[in-house]
Protein backbone atom coordinates (compact mmCIF):
# COMPACT_ATOMS: atom_id res chain seq x y z
CA UNK A 1 0.00 0.00 0.00
CA UNK A 2 3.01 2.50 0.82
CA UNK A 3 4.34 1.26 -2.56
CA UNK A 4 1.14 2.21 -4.48
CA UNK A 5 1.29 6.23 -2.64
CA UNK A 6 4.42 6.70 -3.67
CA UNK A 7 4.37 5.33 -6.64
CA UNK A 8 1.76 7.68 -7.46
CA UNK A 9 3.44 10.59 -5.61
CA UNK A 10 6.32 10.11 -8.56
CA UNK A 11 3.39 10.15 -11.21
CA UNK A 12 2.74 13.86 -10.44
CA UNK A 13 6.53 14.45 -9.71
CA UNK A 14 5.39 15.15 -5.74
CA UNK A 15 3.50 17.82 -6.50
CA UNK A 16 0.01 18.68 -5.64
CA UNK A 17 -0.99 21.51 -8.02
CA UNK A 18 1.75 23.50 -7.72
CA UNK A 19 2.50 22.87 -4.20
CA UNK A 20 5.46 20.37 -3.28
CA UNK A 21 4.37 17.42 -1.01
CA UNK A 22 5.91 14.66 0.96
CA UNK A 23 5.13 11.23 2.70
CA UNK A 24 6.01 9.63 5.50
CA UNK A 25 5.00 6.07 6.19
CA UNK A 26 3.37 5.62 9.85
CA UNK A 27 3.14 2.74 11.74
CA UNK A 28 0.15 2.13 14.18
CA UNK A 29 0.60 -1.63 15.48
CA UNK A 30 2.71 -2.99 18.40
CA UNK A 31 6.60 -4.49 17.86
CA UNK A 32 5.03 -7.16 20.45
CA UNK A 33 1.80 -8.16 18.92
CA UNK A 34 1.52 -6.94 15.20
CA UNK A 35 -1.72 -5.70 15.91
CA UNK A 36 -3.12 -2.05 15.87
CA UNK A 37 -3.96 -0.19 19.69
CA UNK A 38 -5.67 2.48 20.36
CA UNK A 39 -3.14 4.16 22.74
CA UNK A 40 -0.66 4.38 19.42
CA UNK A 41 -3.43 5.26 17.08
CA UNK A 42 -4.02 8.28 19.06
CA UNK A 43 -1.09 9.23 19.95
CA UNK A 44 -0.19 9.07 16.29
CA UNK A 45 -3.41 11.01 15.30
CA UNK A 46 -1.99 13.96 18.46
CA UNK A 47 1.37 14.11 16.41
CA UNK A 48 -0.58 14.76 12.80
CA UNK A 49 -2.42 16.93 14.65
CA UNK A 50 -0.21 18.96 15.88
CA UNK A 51 2.77 19.22 12.58
CA UNK A 52 1.14 22.23 10.87
CA UNK A 53 3.07 20.76 7.64
CA UNK A 54 0.43 17.75 7.73
CA UNK A 55 -2.38 18.64 5.28
CA UNK A 56 -4.04 15.20 5.31
CA UNK A 57 -3.67 11.58 6.44
CA UNK A 58 -4.28 8.52 3.93
CA UNK A 59 -5.50 5.57 6.47
CA UNK A 60 -6.29 3.68 8.43
CA UNK A 61 -6.06 0.24 7.38
CA UNK A 62 -8.07 -0.87 10.11
CA UNK A 63 -11.59 0.74 11.30
CA UNK A 64 -10.92 0.33 15.15
CA UNK A 65 -7.72 2.82 14.60
CA UNK A 66 -9.59 5.18 12.15
CA UNK A 67 -12.39 5.45 15.20
CA UNK A 68 -9.76 6.31 17.73
CA UNK A 69 -7.93 8.46 15.50
CA UNK A 70 -11.16 10.83 13.64
CA UNK A 71 -11.83 13.32 16.70
CA UNK A 72 -8.79 13.49 17.51
CA UNK A 73 -7.83 14.79 13.69
CA UNK A 74 -11.23 16.32 13.37
CA UNK A 75 -9.93 19.02 16.74
CA UNK A 76 -6.61 19.82 15.02
CA UNK A 77 -6.07 22.99 14.83
CA UNK A 78 -6.52 24.99 11.65
CA UNK A 79 -9.93 23.45 11.37
CA UNK A 80 -8.94 19.65 11.39
CA UNK A 81 -7.07 17.39 9.48
CA UNK A 82 -8.73 15.60 6.02
CA UNK A 83 -8.59 11.41 6.89
CA UNK A 84 -9.08 9.15 3.79
CA UNK A 85 -9.34 5.62 4.46
CA UNK A 86 -7.94 2.36 1.35
CA UNK A 87 -8.91 -0.09 3.72
CA UNK A 88 -11.75 1.03 6.06
CA UNK A 89 -15.31 -0.96 6.32
CA UNK A 90 -16.61 -0.17 9.23
CA UNK A 91 -20.27 1.19 8.82
CA UNK A 92 -19.97 3.13 12.11
CA UNK A 93 -17.19 5.57 10.53
CA UNK A 94 -19.91 6.79 8.42
CA UNK A 95 -23.36 5.71 8.90
CA UNK A 96 -25.62 4.76 11.53
CA UNK A 97 -26.65 1.02 12.50
CA UNK A 98 -28.13 -0.67 15.96
CA UNK A 99 -24.63 -2.35 15.80
CA UNK A 100 -22.97 1.00 16.43
CA UNK A 101 -22.10 2.66 19.80
CA UNK A 102 -21.78 6.03 21.76
CA UNK A 103 -23.90 8.10 19.26
CA UNK A 104 -21.76 7.04 16.62
CA UNK A 105 -21.18 8.27 13.77
CA UNK A 106 -22.23 11.64 15.10
CA UNK A 107 -20.12 11.42 18.19
CA UNK A 108 -16.79 10.90 15.91
CA UNK A 109 -17.38 14.10 14.84
CA UNK A 110 -17.61 17.13 17.35
CA UNK A 111 -16.68 20.11 14.78
CA UNK A 112 -17.02 18.47 11.45
CA UNK A 113 -16.53 15.96 9.12
CA UNK A 114 -13.03 15.55 8.45
CA UNK A 115 -13.32 11.67 7.01
CA UNK A 116 -14.32 9.95 4.13
CA UNK A 117 -13.00 6.45 2.44
CA UNK A 118 -12.73 4.78 -1.00
CA UNK A 119 -13.67 1.69 -0.44
CA UNK A 120 -17.57 0.96 -0.03
CA UNK A 121 -18.51 -0.01 3.88
CA UNK A 122 -19.20 -3.62 5.45
CA UNK A 123 -23.08 -2.97 4.60
CA UNK A 124 -22.49 -3.98 1.30
CA UNK A 125 -19.87 -6.70 1.68
CA UNK A 126 -21.99 -8.38 4.46
CA UNK A 127 -24.51 -8.18 1.34
CA UNK A 128 -22.15 -9.33 -1.83
CA UNK A 129 -20.72 -12.49 0.50
CA UNK A 130 -24.25 -13.37 1.47
CA UNK A 131 -25.28 -13.56 -2.28
CA UNK A 132 -22.67 -15.07 -2.93
CA UNK A 133 -23.28 -17.76 -0.20
CA UNK A 134 -26.92 -18.05 -1.74
CA UNK A 135 -25.79 -18.94 -5.20
CA UNK A 136 -23.41 -21.49 -3.92
CA UNK A 137 -26.61 -23.26 -2.25
CA UNK A 138 -25.54 -23.01 1.14
CA UNK A 139 -28.57 -22.51 3.04
CA UNK A 140 -27.22 -22.41 6.85
CA UNK A 141 -24.15 -20.57 8.08
CA UNK A 142 -22.56 -20.48 11.36
CA UNK A 143 -21.23 -17.29 11.89
CA UNK A 144 -17.76 -16.86 14.07
CA UNK A 145 -16.52 -13.49 14.87
CA UNK A 146 -12.76 -12.14 16.91
CA UNK A 147 -14.02 -11.47 20.34
CA UNK A 148 -13.12 -7.60 21.58
CA UNK A 149 -12.59 -6.72 17.48
CA UNK A 150 -15.94 -4.08 17.25
CA UNK A 151 -15.10 -4.67 13.36
CA UNK A 152 -15.50 -8.15 13.34
CA UNK A 153 -18.53 -8.17 15.18
CA UNK A 154 -19.78 -5.54 13.23
CA UNK A 155 -19.24 -7.60 9.63
CA UNK A 156 -20.09 -10.63 11.71
CA UNK A 157 -23.84 -8.65 12.19
CA UNK A 158 -24.09 -7.12 8.44
CA UNK A 159 -23.44 -10.83 7.18
CA UNK A 160 -26.49 -11.75 9.16
CA UNK A 161 -28.66 -9.87 8.55
CA UNK A 162 -28.47 -9.76 4.65
CA UNK A 163 -28.28 -13.92 5.05
CA UNK A 164 -31.59 -13.43 6.86
CA UNK A 165 -33.15 -11.29 4.02
CA UNK A 166 -32.65 -14.10 1.78
CA UNK A 167 -33.87 -16.93 3.47
CA UNK A 168 -30.30 -18.43 4.97
CA UNK A 169 -30.57 -19.88 7.91
CA UNK A 170 -28.13 -19.04 10.88
CA UNK A 171 -27.24 -21.78 13.23
CA UNK A 172 -24.97 -20.57 15.38
CA UNK A 173 -23.28 -16.93 16.44
CA UNK A 174 -20.39 -16.87 18.26
CA UNK A 175 -17.14 -15.22 19.41
CA UNK A 176 -13.49 -16.84 19.30
CA UNK A 177 -10.52 -16.06 21.22
CA UNK A 178 -7.68 -14.67 19.67
CA UNK A 179 -5.34 -15.72 22.29
CA UNK A 180 -6.51 -19.48 22.01
CA UNK A 181 -3.70 -22.14 21.52
CA UNK A 182 -6.58 -24.43 19.56
CA UNK A 183 -10.45 -24.52 18.38
CA UNK A 184 -11.19 -27.74 17.89
CA UNK A 185 -13.60 -27.73 21.07
CA UNK A 186 -15.41 -24.72 18.85
CA UNK A 187 -15.44 -26.56 15.69
CA UNK A 188 -16.76 -29.73 17.36
CA UNK A 189 -19.45 -27.22 18.68
CA UNK A 190 -19.88 -26.04 15.13
CA UNK A 191 -20.32 -29.74 13.81
CA UNK A 192 -23.58 -30.52 16.33
CA UNK A 193 -25.25 -27.94 14.61
CA UNK A 194 -24.33 -29.69 10.88
CA UNK A 195 -24.13 -25.91 9.13
CA UNK A 196 -23.09 -25.63 5.40
CA UNK A 197 -20.36 -23.09 6.06
CA UNK A 198 -18.94 -21.37 8.65
CA UNK A 199 -17.94 -17.66 8.51
CA UNK A 200 -14.98 -16.17 10.00
CA UNK A 201 -15.07 -12.22 10.80
CA UNK A 202 -11.85 -11.13 11.89
CA UNK A 203 -8.62 -10.84 10.87
CA UNK A 204 -5.99 -13.12 9.64
CA UNK A 205 -3.70 -11.61 12.57
CA UNK A 206 -6.50 -12.13 14.93
CA UNK A 207 -5.07 -15.97 15.16
CA UNK A 208 -6.79 -16.67 12.10
CA UNK A 209 -4.21 -19.23 10.46
CA UNK A 210 -5.16 -21.70 13.63
CA UNK A 211 -8.67 -21.11 13.26
CA UNK A 212 -8.92 -22.48 9.47
CA UNK A 213 -6.82 -25.29 10.06
CA UNK A 214 -8.57 -26.48 13.02
CA UNK A 215 -11.71 -25.95 11.00
CA UNK A 216 -10.33 -27.80 7.97
CA UNK A 217 -9.15 -30.56 10.92
CA UNK A 218 -12.89 -31.24 12.75
CA UNK A 219 -15.26 -30.04 9.41
CA UNK A 220 -13.02 -30.87 6.55
CA UNK A 221 -11.71 -29.55 3.41
CA UNK A 222 -13.06 -25.80 2.36
CA UNK A 223 -14.18 -27.18 -0.90
CA UNK A 224 -15.81 -29.96 0.36
CA UNK A 225 -19.21 -30.63 2.66
CA UNK A 226 -18.92 -27.47 4.64
CA UNK A 227 -17.41 -24.71 3.21
CA UNK A 228 -15.59 -21.78 4.67
CA UNK A 229 -16.38 -17.74 4.33
CA UNK A 230 -14.45 -14.55 5.46
CA UNK A 231 -14.43 -10.76 4.46
CA UNK A 232 -11.61 -8.55 3.96
CA UNK A 233 -9.90 -9.34 6.81
CA UNK A 234 -8.54 -12.54 5.81
CA UNK A 235 -8.04 -11.52 1.71
CA UNK A 236 -4.32 -11.32 2.15
CA UNK A 237 -1.26 -13.44 1.00
CA UNK A 238 -0.32 -13.77 4.88
CA UNK A 239 -3.61 -15.57 5.20
CA UNK A 240 -2.09 -18.65 2.31
CA UNK A 241 1.19 -18.03 3.40
CA UNK A 242 0.25 -19.01 7.27
CA UNK A 243 -2.27 -21.05 7.01
CA UNK A 244 -1.29 -23.44 4.54
CA UNK A 245 -2.74 -25.94 2.79
CA UNK A 246 -6.09 -25.54 5.14
CA UNK A 247 -6.76 -21.97 3.13
CA UNK A 248 -7.04 -23.85 -0.42
CA UNK A 249 -10.95 -23.52 -1.07
CA UNK A 250 -12.27 -21.03 1.79
CA UNK A 251 -14.11 -17.79 0.14
CA UNK A 252 -13.14 -14.24 0.80
CA UNK A 253 -14.47 -10.87 -0.20
CA UNK A 254 -12.93 -7.63 -0.57
CA UNK A 255 -14.86 -4.28 -1.01
CA UNK A 256 -14.39 -2.59 -4.52
CA UNK A 257 -12.40 -4.57 -7.37
CA UNK A 258 -9.37 -6.81 -6.70
CA UNK A 259 -6.23 -5.96 -8.85
CA UNK A 260 -6.71 -8.03 -11.68
CA UNK A 261 -10.13 -6.95 -12.74
CA UNK A 262 -8.73 -2.67 -12.90
CA UNK A 263 -8.75 -1.11 -15.94
CA UNK A 264 -6.80 1.99 -17.21
CA UNK A 265 -5.27 3.81 -14.21
CA UNK A 266 -5.63 1.19 -12.08
CA UNK A 267 -4.31 -1.82 -14.60
CA UNK A 268 -1.44 1.14 -14.73
CA UNK A 269 -0.70 1.13 -11.43
CA UNK A 270 -0.79 -2.94 -10.84
CA UNK A 271 1.56 -3.25 -13.49
CA UNK A 272 3.90 -0.90 -11.81
CA UNK A 273 3.63 -3.05 -8.39
CA UNK A 274 4.44 -5.74 -10.11
CA UNK A 275 7.79 -4.72 -11.05
CA UNK A 276 8.64 -3.19 -7.34
CA UNK A 277 7.21 -5.72 -5.38
CA UNK A 278 7.37 -9.52 -4.51
CA UNK A 279 4.97 -11.62 -4.82
CA UNK A 280 1.37 -10.87 -5.74
CA UNK A 281 0.27 -7.31 -5.50
CA UNK A 282 -2.23 -7.03 -2.26
CA UNK A 283 -5.86 -6.21 -2.21
CA UNK A 284 -5.83 -2.66 -0.90
CA UNK A 285 -2.96 -1.43 -2.51
CA UNK A 286 -4.60 0.09 -5.62
CA UNK A 287 -6.87 1.67 -2.95
CA UNK A 288 -4.24 2.96 -1.27
CA UNK A 289 -3.04 4.84 -4.18
CA UNK A 290 -6.65 6.18 -5.51
CA UNK A 291 -6.95 7.85 -1.95
CA UNK A 292 -3.30 9.19 -2.68
CA UNK A 293 -4.91 10.55 -5.72
CA UNK A 294 -7.95 12.08 -4.15
CA UNK A 295 -5.76 13.65 -1.12
CA UNK A 296 -3.26 15.13 -4.14
CA UNK A 297 -6.23 16.41 -5.37
CA UNK A 298 -8.04 18.05 -2.62
CA UNK A 299 -4.10 19.77 -1.56
CA UNK A 300 -3.99 20.97 -5.28
CA UNK A 301 -7.26 23.13 -4.43
CA UNK A 302 -6.55 24.40 -1.15
CA UNK A 303 -3.23 24.80 0.70
CA UNK A 304 -5.00 24.90 3.89
CA UNK A 305 -6.37 22.07 6.33
CA UNK A 306 -10.09 23.20 6.34
CA UNK A 307 -9.90 23.68 2.37
CA UNK A 308 -8.58 20.31 2.20
CA UNK A 309 -11.51 18.87 4.00
CA UNK A 310 -13.90 20.45 1.98
CA UNK A 311 -12.20 19.46 -1.14
CA UNK A 312 -11.95 15.67 0.16
CA UNK A 313 -15.49 15.50 0.69
CA UNK A 314 -16.81 16.98 -2.68
CA UNK A 315 -14.43 15.34 -5.04
CA UNK A 316 -15.56 13.52 -7.93
CA UNK A 317 -13.58 10.94 -9.78
CA UNK A 318 -13.48 9.86 -13.25
CA UNK A 319 -12.04 7.05 -14.88
CA UNK A 320 -9.94 7.21 -11.58
CA UNK A 321 -8.01 3.85 -10.38
CA UNK A 322 -10.66 2.15 -9.05
CA UNK A 323 -12.80 3.55 -11.91
CA UNK A 324 -15.55 6.83 -11.46
CA UNK A 325 -17.20 7.29 -8.50
CA UNK A 326 -18.08 10.19 -5.88
CA UNK A 327 -17.84 10.70 -2.39
CA UNK A 328 -21.15 11.03 -0.77
CA UNK A 329 -21.86 13.29 1.45
CA UNK A 330 -21.84 10.20 4.24
CA UNK A 331 -17.82 9.66 3.22
CA UNK A 332 -18.59 6.84 1.18
CA UNK A 333 -17.87 5.77 -2.32
CA UNK A 334 -21.04 5.91 -4.54
CA UNK A 335 -20.09 2.52 -5.71
CA UNK A 336 -20.27 -0.91 -4.29
CA UNK A 337 -18.84 -3.91 -6.13
CA UNK A 338 -17.67 -6.47 -3.63
CA UNK A 339 -15.27 -8.83 -5.36
CA UNK A 340 -15.48 -12.78 -3.73
CA UNK A 341 -12.12 -14.88 -4.39
CA UNK A 342 -11.31 -18.53 -3.92
CA UNK A 343 -7.70 -19.28 -2.15
CA UNK A 344 -5.27 -21.22 -3.90
CA UNK A 345 -2.04 -20.41 -4.00
CA UNK A 346 -3.07 -17.28 -4.57
CA UNK A 347 -6.51 -15.77 -4.04
CA UNK A 348 -7.74 -15.79 -7.30
CA UNK A 349 -10.88 -14.15 -8.18
CA UNK A 350 -14.22 -15.88 -9.09
CA UNK A 351 -17.07 -13.35 -9.04
CA UNK A 352 -18.09 -9.94 -8.86
CA UNK A 353 -21.23 -9.19 -6.95
CA UNK A 354 -23.32 -5.95 -7.05
CA UNK A 355 -26.11 -5.91 -3.89
CA UNK A 356 -29.33 -3.89 -4.42
CA UNK A 357 -30.02 -1.55 -1.85
CA UNK A 358 -32.45 -3.45 -0.42
CA UNK A 359 -30.11 -6.06 0.98
CA UNK A 360 -27.36 -3.61 1.69
CA UNK A 361 -29.99 -2.44 3.78
CA UNK A 362 -30.70 -5.37 5.74
CA UNK A 363 -27.05 -6.08 5.92
CA UNK A 364 -27.05 -2.59 7.60
CA UNK A 365 -29.34 -3.49 10.40
CA UNK A 366 -27.26 -6.63 11.19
Amino acid sequence: MNDAIRLVLEGTNWKAGGRNVAFQACDDSSAKTGLWTKAICQANARAYAANPSVLGVIGTYNSGCAEAMIPILGKAPNGGLAMISPGNTLICLTQSSPSCGSGEPGSLYPQRRNYARVVPNDAYQGAGLASFAKQQGIETVFILYAAGDPTSLGQAKTFRGAAGKLGIGIQGFRSWNPKASSYTGLMRTVAEHSSDAVLLAGLTEENGARLIKDKVAVLGPNDGAIKLLAPDGFAQQSTIDLAGSASRGMFVSVPGLVPQDLTGPGKQLVSELKQEVSGPVELFAPYAGQAASVLLGAIGKSGERAGVIDAVRTTKVRNGITGSFDILSSGDPSIGPITISVAKSTFVPKRVVKPGQNLVKAARQG
